[in-house]
């Protein structure tokens, strides 16, 4: 098998792992859920990509890519699939949105309406687990562990 293929399914047995990947892969696979197909009261594929296009100024191609993202990816985290290509998919998705429209309104999230929008806490605990995954790798339970282990050998 090739060598950087390895290095991308390489994991460590930790459980840690697994319980971020999980966490990280339940988060924001609806998201992608609502933006592709309107679930969980979202606006489904065509909406979100003229929202994406005419009010924060990215090209449709990109928006179709950030659905895309957060769909597929957090299958794989789910499943500990190329753990740390989605990881870092989702890490970049979550930072760019995090900058293009959540840092205008602050640190905290919107608990009580009092503000415009939701700020970038989430983000950053998002983007944290992001980054331990990718270094990390998908664990234990995960289908990476299982390749990688059974290559090995």
């Amino acid at each position: 098998m090739n060598a950087l293929l390895l290095k991308l399914i390489e994991t460590s047995p930790a459980v840690s792992s697994f319980v971020l990947r999980i966490g990280l892969g339940i988060m924001i696979l609806p998201h992608g859920l609502q933006k592709l197909f309107g679930w969980f009261g979202g606006f489904g594929f065509q909406a979100t990509i003229d929202f994406f296009s005419k009010n924060v100024g990215i090209p449709k191609i990109l928006g179709g890519l950030v659905i895309f993202i957060e769909v597929f990816c957090g299958f794989a985290l789910i499943l500990g699939l190329g753990t740390r290509l989605a990881a870092a998919a989702v890490g970049f998705v979550l930072l760019v949105a995090a900058c293009l429209l959540h840092v205008k309104h602050g640190f905290f999230m919107n608990w009580f309406g009092s503000q415009p929008g939701e700020g970038i806490e989430f983000f950053i605990i998002a983007l944290a687990i992001g980054i331990a995954l990718f270094y990390q790798g998908g664990g234990k339970f995960s289908l990476d562990y299982s390749i990688f282990s059974y290559v090995k050998k």
